[in-house]
């Protein structure tokens, strides 16, 4: 699998270089700023691509647009976002398009090895890795009485945040301990009280959950 990687601290952007080819990925090139990246992944047409929100020489979203410009060339391209801070407008815009194959993640989950390279393969497959923190907090902002997510329970409330992380049924009932048929009964639950039309589509229920927990902002 072959990655595009864009990073300005160089000491970072080395250590995701060596874990990710210790986990079988090809490095296609590794890159500093947004001219390099926008170039790389014009010319390398990689798998995924793993960028840093703010590269050179903005210091702004330089590597978030650059992502956004290379799946307007070419949509669904996966890419995975990774930011110091939860910025819930990144994760608007990275979602926007509805093609999947999108991550966002905090860059203190690239210290948990194992969480980072499933979000990259998952992200790689054309799902999505979304942070914890992002979604708690649109679940925070969406929790008043008059919202149907006010409808859930506490149960169907932990369901649609590990849902809206990207897990599948069988991820969440592991990691719930619970049988997958009660994990299906919950999620049709869910969809139902938010008025989302049931889809065996992980992904694009990902994106339909997102976008309504996010709509009216």
């Amino acid at each position: 699998m072959r990655v595009v990687l864009a990073e300005d601290l160089f000491l970072l952007r080395d250590g995701l270089v060596r874990l990710l080819q210790a986990h079988g990925f090809e490095i296609a090139a590794a890159v500093e700023s947004g001219p390099e990246l926008a170039a790389a992944l014009a010319e390398l047409d990689p798998d995924v691509a793993v960028v840093d929100v703010r590269l050179p020489p903005t210091h702004t979203d330089e590597g978030l647009q650059c992502a956004l410009d290379a799946r307007r060339e070419r949509p669904g391209l996966p890419v995975l976002v990774l930011s110091q801070h939860v910025e819930q407008l990144y994760a608007r815009e990275l979602l926007a398009d509805g093609n999947g194959g999108v991550g966002y993640l905090l860059k203190d989950r690239v210290f948990d090895a194992e969480q980072f390279v499933d979000a990259v393969r998952r992200v790689a497959a054309g799902g999505t890795a979304m942070d914890p923190q992002v979604i708690q907090q649109l679940l925070a902002r969406r929790s008043g009485d008059d919202r149907p997510l006010a409808r859930l329970t506490p149960r169907e409330r932990e369901v649609l945040e590990l849902m809206a992380q990207g897990r599948s049924n069988a991820a969440i009932a592991g990691k719930l301990v619970v049988t997958e048929r009660a994990i299906a009964k919950h999620t049709a639950n869910i969809f139902g009280k938010l008025g989302l039309e049931v889809s065996d589509d992980d992904n694009r229920r990902v994106l339909a959950v997102l976008a309504y927990l996010d709509h009216g902002r």
